[in-house]
């Protein structure tokens, strides 16, 4: 690389290590503060909620690197423009084409690493963390035993502890089931202890009161007990085996969609074979997105005024190259067959990017069109 590529590069790394930082912290927080209402509503500990947090941060990181590339890019060129750096580089001969080289580079290195990112990364970021909230959700303390408020650890279930002693042992117990049709009842407990059995987790309750309604008659019927037993293994779904989501698979299985796979995933070979080659288009989306930044600012000249109608003109052709990608996701979920449609975005995009380069390098083309308007 010359000086120039160095020095263009340079700045185009740092900006986007800038730009990296804060749309990852922005849209990490928005999303860490609904998974912590979630997970310290079901009484998990703050060590479980920043588990979960690092375990979404690769899926978070690859979705905002092609962002920062495009801002990074668009913020480098506008302020090289207003301070006439690119004015004296251009006035010395330096090309459109020329400029784009250390930009071409820039992008590919964000192409890396959101390639690392998609094919590694957050794979198995999601397979950890699919096994975690298996694991959370059959976690019968967890769900259960939280002091002082009602929980609903399952449709029809309530329950709510008073106190939980440092041996265990819980004080002051309430539970309502309404899980049986046309019957409610509730049970009330000065002491309790859940005891794990071979059939699954069970709530021992000692000094205690059973109330039970018939709906449909208001008949109530009520029992002491010195000590009951309620069956709580039924209000954890605990299945067997897990079955694998297609977002943790690798990308060769998911080119490959072989059927014993699609039957596990419940997926279609056309969501698969889109899933797999966008893992592949992605990292190329980051080259145009950063290519389309640089070449929409190479439009204008020097202006005191800045570059606000080229930077428009940059946001405009990111939003539609974005949709263009949402579109392609739709079709090609419809169709296995069209799957070489999802390179489309990628290819428009760096095709754009050098018509516009071609375009800033050719400015007589713009005087004739103006000539040739009435």
């Amino acid at each position: 690389m010359s000086r120039l590529d160095r020095y263009i590069f340079t700045q185009l790394t740092v900006v986007f290590g800038f730009f990296s930082l804060v749309l990852v912290s922005i849209y990490w927080l928005n999303r860490a503060v609904r998974l912590f209402d979630q997970l310290i509503g079901d009484g998990q500990t703050a060590l479980v909620f920043l588990e979960f947090t690092a375990l979404a941060l690769p899926n978070v990181i690859r979705l905002v690197l092609p962002v920062s590339a495009f801002a990074a890019t668009v913020y480098v060129i506008n302020r090289m423009t207003t301070e006439s750096e690119l004015v004296v580089s251009q006035a010395m001969g330096v090309s459109a084409f020329r400029l784009a080289r250390p930009v071409l580079a820039f992008g590919l290195l964000v192409a890396m690493l959101v390639s690392l990112l998609t094919h590694v990364l957050v794979p198995i970021s999601r397979g950890e963390l699919t096994d975690r909230r298996a694991e959370i959700s059959s976690d019968v303390a967890a769900r259960l035993l939280v002091e002082g408020r009602f929980v609903h650890p399952s449709k029809g279930i309530t329950v709510f502890i008073g106190e939980i002693t440092p041996l265990g042992e819980l004080q002051n117990v309430l539970l309502w089931d309404d899980t049986t049709p046309g019957q409610r009842t509730t049970y009330s407990a000065r002491r309790a202890v859940v005891v794990m059995a071979p059939a699954g987790p069970k709530l021992a309750m000692f000094e205690g009161l059973a109330q039970e309604v018939q709906l449909a008659t208001g008949r109530l019927a009520t029992t002491r007990f010195n000590d009951s037993v309620y069956d709580i293994a039924g209000l954890i779904s605990q299945p067997d085996t897990r079955r694998r989501t297609m977002h943790e698979l690798s990308t060769r299985t998911l080119l490959q969609a072989s059927p014993d796979v699609l039957e596990e995933t419940r997926k279609s070979r056309a969501t698969f074979l889109y899933e797999g080659h966008a893992r592949i288009a992605q990292p190329f989306i980051a080259v145009a997105a950063a290519l389309v930044g640089l070449a929409a600012l190479m439009l204008g000249g020097f202006s005191r005024f800045g570059l606000w109608r080229q930077i428009a003109l940059a946001i405009g052709l990111l939003i539609a190259l974005q949709l263009l990608d949402n579109a392609v996701a739709d079709i090609v979920r419809g169709n296995a067959s069209l799957w070489p449609v999802v390179y489309a975005p990628a290819i428009i995009g760096v095709v754009l990017a050098t018509g516009l380069l071609w375009l800033a390098q050719n400015p007589a083309v713009f005087a004739r069109a103006r000539k040739a308007a009435p």
